[in-house]
């Protein structure tokens, strides 16, 4: 079973570091906030790191899941940086799993 960059990154931290909360995610796409395979969704994943700021180019798209990944993330104090001028550049890469 594959998991999510976020998911593999977050793994390698040593809990409770302190540089954490000045620590940046950096993302192709929004962390999601729903999983089917995995019991935590990355947004709380990040948020249980103690992550401080969070930046992606794309939305999740509904297709593959009803995301609120950017939401949950600015309501538990994370800041959430989108750059969608980025995001064409990623649905490119991306465009097999759109069908």
């Amino acid at each position: 079973m594959e998991c999510e960059p976020e998911e593999a990154a977050l793994a390698a931290l040593v809990d409770g570091d302190p540089r954490l909360a000045a620590a940046t995610i950096y993302s192709s796409l929004e962390p999601c906030s729903t999983r089917a395979s995995r019991p935590r969704p990355c947004a709380e994943l990040i948020v249980a790191a103690g992550i401080g700021r969070v930046v992606f180019a794309w939305r999740e798209p509904e297709l593959f899941v009803d995301c609120h990944g950017a939401e949950n993330l600015r309501a538990a104090g994370v800041e959430v940086v989108e750059m969608p001028d980025l995001a064409p550049l990623v649905r490119d890469v991306n465009a097999h799993l759109l069908g």
